[in-house]
């Protein structure tokens, strides 16, 4: 089973982009003129063979069409050009690439406030996240593009509770040690506000981690609690949403500049079709992996309302502490809250 879910989730936006890849060895300046041509290096964590990079590829042969030669786009798939987003950011502010994947870590190098998207029970569910998105990326997008130019946004995975013993209020979840990873450091910040225990792990030690008893449950999305084997352990997932993990694809301004405003239109509306299919291939494989784990032994722990309703009360009545631009921004966040109050009457 552990072989065939690889196949699947390798692609898995969020899992590809903060698993430890090996790094290639940078590549060259690119040559900024061919003519009239405008050359882009596209770096891209996600590996290849997967429906995230065929929908990469299929955008880099459709800006090529629309553009009739004129804009072209050489996608690096697997971390070819660096796994490291801080890395990335740094080249494609030198122009030594174009544009990037990032997940939301990575966005919120350029700007910190998106970050508050994924303040751990704030934003409940996917139209709630659609609608929010709709009300604040121009926003965001702003501070983005005084550098850089977003070209499309791309929704990750929800954050679940993975444990040994079921969860179902935060009580339950403070009697075990939770496992913590780096890469989410804001998260991570927040959990521990909270009062739970928490025990650094990161993505190689999980599995040896859970298996020595040294942490007793993790918050992760299930495409990556699926091929990490972490549900053979940690077998019971609340059926509850953490958070969403947001990411997005970014060019510099500089490229975004040289190529002609006339086909910009065109571009856009395909990076747009792009971002629809980021979409439904998480969608689908969040589902396919919560399928196959159920399948494999995993216990879905599913909660009463009021249960629920603990954790928005208890532990989501914590975060407008947590919003004091330090973890995430008061401004979007006062924002975000009164776009959900007005969304949830």
């Amino acid at each position: 089973m552990k072989k065939n879910w690889f196949k699947y989730s390798a692609g898995a936006f969020f899992t590809a982009l903060v698993v430890c890849v090996a790094a290639a060895a940078p590549a060259p300046l690119f040559a900024q003129r061919r003519g009239s041509v405008v050359e882009i290096k596209l770096a891209s964590i996600i590996p290849d063979n997967t429906d995230w990079s065929r929908a990469l590829d299929r955008l880099a042969k459709e800006w090529y069409s629309a553009t009739n030669g004129q804009v072209v786009v050489s996608v690096y798939h697997g971390g070819q050009l660096g796994s490291v987003e801080k890395d990335i950011l740094r080249k494609l502010k030198g122009n030594t690439i174009q544009a990037a994947v990032f997940t939301s870590a990575g966005l919120s190098l350029i700007a910190p406030e998106a970050l508050t998207l994924s303040a751990p029970f704030f934003i409940r569910n996917d139209n709630e996240l659609n609608y929010v998105l709709g009300a604040v990326k121009d926003d965001l997008e702003q501070k983005i593009n005084k550098d850089y130019f977003m070209l499309a946004w791309a929704k990750s995975g929800w954050l679940k509770v993975f444990s040994r013993r079921p969860v179902r209020v935060p009580a339950d979840l403070k009697s075990q040690i939770v496992g913590s990873v780096s890469e989410i450091p804001v998260m991570n910040t927040a959990f521990k506000s909270m009062g739970f225990q928490l025990q650094p792990a990161d993505y190689n030690s999980i599995i040896i981690s859970l298996n020595s008893g040294k942490i007793d449950a993790v918050y992760q999305t299930p495409a990556y609690a699926a091929p990490s084997q972490i549900f053979g352990i940690a077998k019971n997932m609340m059926d509850l949403n953490i958070a969403p993990i947001m990411g997005g694809v970014v060019i510099n301004q500089q490229t975004w500049k040289r190529i002609d405003d006339a086909y910009k239109p065109k571009l856009l509306a395909i990076v747009k079709q792009i971002e629809q299919e980021f979409d439904n291939a998480v969608a689908k494989l969040e589902d396919e992996a919560v399928q196959i784990m159920s399948k494999n032994g995993l216990n879905i722990v599913t909660l009463t309302p009021a249960q629920e309703q603990t954790w928005y009360n208890e532990v989501g009545s914590k975060i407008p502490a947590l919003a004091n631009d330090k973890i995430f921004s008061r401004s979007l966040y006062t924002k975000i809250n009164a776009l959900l109050q007005d969304y949830r009457k």
